[in-house]
């Protein structure tokens, strides 16, 4: 009993002592490996985008962001060199708690060995038991002596399992150890990457600079084009709106004539004439600033919703160059401006454009230089800009990838571009929210 006692004492605080945010560090390690994968994604679209001839803003966002994963990678590295010192540093307290715990049992055993060596002549079996003085007394003395056989056992068998854990929290440090100059050697490989892309990013930002008017050139050119589809969205709700209202009042005008029609008595009210003749009038809440909504569109909504974070891209082997909202180009004063979707590079121009889900063509515009295409998902619309070709017409049913039509050539004049927009009803949202992450 006092073995397992004892072995129990030693297993509950040893995983007292190395108890760890479990949850923690599976966290830890998940988000690395998203990280890892983002990483990954990055990389891709940044040998894309450095393989172009001219520099341009959407190679600087790209590296912004590889810089900022590859700082998080970093820092999830440092996480985990703390995770190992702080169990290596548990591991260093059980080691000493269990060392001195054998000291210990090493002590006791030592003494009560040393002990029954002294008094072998007086406590021999044979003179121990036959001085008993009844049979009851003998057979005690007998029960006594193997209960005493058994615990020096369970002495020496105590300090055996304990040398024994001693010699795997070793095992486990060292193993540990090698972990930690593993994940040191990662820390400065990927610290030398950092500021390798750092210097990358110096010399494009030099480039740049020296290309400023160019820029807001390209910036104002994509300005009026959102402009445009701006104005053109709301046209198109001011259109769909309009024809919900004549739907609205034709479907009104019905209903008021079939209630004229088949009107009913209603037994009349004090100081009403007998017999006369009330009809009940109907009312019906209208919203000129929304777009009405049927059956089919409610449903459309609701898938469409059900897939945000899900939704495919408009286009393949493409990277954002300009993101949603506001923006501020630290490293070149003056780039400034807000965008109401995003800004798509494509390798080349002339790639194809896909729709993002079922819906219907409501508008295909003319920028002049480039076309746009707009497709309503029930409540939901998404606009396709800078197209050098269309392939749909206005009122044509659409199916989730299938092409609306070509990129045409990005501002800066390399590869290909799509400015992709997504509203709710007239609420520009953030599409990268909506898109599946690559």
């Amino acid at each position: 009993m006092k073995k397992i006692i004892l072995f129990l004492a030693i297993l509950i605080s040893a995983i007292a002592l190395n108890a760890q945010p479990v949850q923690d560090k599976t966290q830890m390690e998940k988000e690395r490996q998203e990280l890892q994968e983002e990483i990954k994604a990055i990389e891709r679209d940044y040998i894309r985008v450095h393989g172009q001839a001219k520099s341009s803003l959407g190679e600087l966002n790209v590296l912004n962001k590889k810089i900022n994963l590859q700082e998080r990678f970093i820092n999830s590295i440092s996480k985990e060199l703390r995770f190992i010192d702080d169990d290596l540093y548990r591991s260093n307290i059980e080691i000493y708690r269990l060392q001195n715990q054998l000291d210990t049992l090493k002590m006791q055993y030592a003494k009560s060995v040393v002990y029954a060596y002294k008094n072998r002549s007086n406590y021999d079996y044979l003179n121990f038991i036959f001085s008993a003085t009844s049979f009851n007394d003998a057979m005690k003395r007998i029960s006594y002596l193997k209960q005493y056989r058994k615990y020096r056992e369970q002495q020496a068998e105590t300090i055996k399992e304990t040398q024994e854990l001693i010699l795997q929290r070793r095992k486990q440090q060292l193993s540990k150890k090698e972990t930690k100059n593993v994940a040191l050697k990662n820390q400065t490989s990927q610290v030398s990457e950092l500021a390798k892309q750092k210097n990358e990013k110096a010399a494009v930002v030099s480039k740049l600079k020296g290309q400023e008017k160019d820029l807001l050139a390209q910036l104002n050119a994509k300005k009026k084009r959102d402009k445009d589809i701006k104005n053109a969205i709301a046209a198109v709700i001011k259109r769909i709106a309009k024809a919900n209202d004549i739907a609205r009042k034709k479907a009104e005008a019905a209903e008021a004539e079939a209630n004229k029609r088949n009107s009913t008595t209603i037994t009349p009210a004090v100081g009403d004439k007998p017999g006369t003749t009330v009809i009940k009038p109907t009312t019906v809440k209208t919203n000129n600033n929304s777009i009405e909504l049927n059956s089919g569109d409610i449903k459309l909504s609701g898938e469409f919703q059900t897939n945000k974070g899900k939704l495919p891209w408009p286009v393949d082997n493409g990277y954002v160059s300009i993101h949603f909202g506001k923006y501020n180009v630290e490293e070149l004063k003056g780039i400034v401006g807000e965008s109401s979707g995003i800004t798509i590079i494509t390798e080349n121009a002339g790639q194809t454009v896909k729709s993002v889900f079922d819906g219907e063509v409501v508008a295909v515009h003319d920028l002049g230089d480039s076309k746009a295409v707009f497709v309503k998902h029930g409540k939901y619309l998404t606009s396709y800009g800078n197209l050098s070709s269309v392939s749909v017409s206005k009122g044509s049913r659409v199916s989730t990838g299938q092409q609306l039509g070509k990129t045409a050539t990005a501002d800066n004049g390399t590869g290909g571009q799509i400015d992709f927009m997504l509203l709710i009803e007239a609420r520009e949202q953030n599409p990268e929210q909506w898109l599946r992450r690559r």
